[in-house]
């Protein structure tokens, strides 16, 4: 590698490692010291060789688009929730509606109730029966007097209950309200963390010339093809027989007529995908949603043993369950890899699995 293009991967990764650290939670710097008259930059001892500075490269795009999918999953469980709370809104909303309505039918059985007692001299049914004179009326009087005294107090009772409920909802409403909007804070935080951590993979990649772009791209796949090698060298495939199940099979289609789409953080088809959007539409189309993230797939989802995977299931990948592709046979999975790739088929084995889980168990 020449100067220049050394030169250029040095001034990438020393971009890269600035965003990294700036990112770090928990970073502390020292206060900057006086200024010093530059001196002449000694030779260096040894020269790296060109591949090490492209693995460099290549670890640092793999970390900012990891912690990328890790926001992105944040973004879409934010995006989920404040979905959800916003319809919980609106269901309370109508029940408010539909209270007061039914408040203001009760006070008017109320003003009813009083205006007909005024009409009567003051005198309730029970105060009118008593002094009646009419023996012969005693039987039918006393049971519309126990009738109006009934009604009077389901009245009062159904006036309370109604008041207490709108209570309720209003406390309800506010409650989601206070939700939606940390959820919405939540979602804006993990957007500016998505987008940050792209923009910075996406200076380093700018920063390398073609050849360079084309190298890095080959390593990229010499490592997947190395991970898959190891991951079937331990013959874990040779007792994966499984055999898709008819609402497994309508996802594996979803999922491969997807294939060539872009993956665009937080979409979900049917134009572009992220990872966990293209798994959940998927199984929405077979007629059995499944959650939105990958965290809650791997979380809410059935977990199955590797060797009684099938077509369909899905493949939750790294420790923190922050990519998802789904398994289609024969070793390989359909994912939306991240942003700048397309849905595509790799190497189920390709990235360190974390476990399988199965949607329709």
């Amino acid at each position: 590698m020449g100067p220049g293009k050394r030169g250029l991967l040095t001034a990438a990764l020393t971009v890269i490692c600035a965003v990294t650290v700036l990112s770090a939670p928990g970073t502390a710097f020292a206060t900057p010291g006086p200024s010093r008259t530059p001196t002449a930059t000694p030779t260096p001892t040894a020269t790296p060789a060109p591949g090490k500075d492209l693995e460099e490269v290549r670890a640092k795009l793999d970390k900012l688009y990891h912690d990328a999918a890790v926001a992105t999953d944040a973004y879409n469980a934010a995006e989920e929730k404040a979905e959800k709370q916003s319809a919980e809104i609106v269901a309370l909303a109508k029940k408010i509606v539909e209270g007061r309505r039914k408040l203001e039918k009760l006070k008017d059985q109320a003003g009813a109730a009083a205006r007909d007692q005024y009409r009567t001299g003051g005198l309730s049914d029970t105060a009118r029966f008593l002094l009646g004179d009419d023996p012969g009326r005693f039987l039918d009087g006393a049971g519309r007097v126990l009738q109006g005294q009934r009604a009077a107090k389901n009245l009062m009772t159904d006036k309370a209950r109604t008041q207490q409920e709108l209570q309720q909802y209003a406390d309800d409403a506010s409650a989601r309200w206070k939700e939606l909007e940390a959820n919405r804070k939540a979602k804006d935080a993990a957007k500016k963390k998505i987008e940050k951590q792209i923009d910075a993979a996406e200076k380093l990649q700018s920063r390398l010339e073609k050849k360079e772009k084309e190298r890095l791209a080959e390593l990229e796949r010499q490592a997947a093809a190395q991970a898959q090698t190891a991951w079937l060298d331990t013959g874990v495939l040779k007792d994966v027989h499984g055999k898709a199940s008819a609402q497994g099979e309508k996802a594996v289609k979803y999922a491969t007529r997807q294939l060539g789409k872009p993956y665009v953080w937080g979409a979900e088809g049917p134009d572009s995908f992220d990872c966990s959007g293209l798994t959940s539409q998927a199984w929405a189309a077979a007629g059995h949603p499944v959650p939105r993230t990958s965290q809650e797939q791997w979380k809410q989802l059935k977990r199955v043993d590797v060797k009684d995977m099938r077509p369909g299931d899905l493949v939750i990948y790294f420790d923190d369950a922050s990519h998802v592709g789904m398994y289609i046979g024969d070793g390989a999975i359909i994912h939306a890899p991240r942003p700048g790739r397309t849905v595509t088929i790799a190497g189920a084995g390709s990235m360190p699995i974390l476990g399988v889980v199965r949607p329709d168990a």
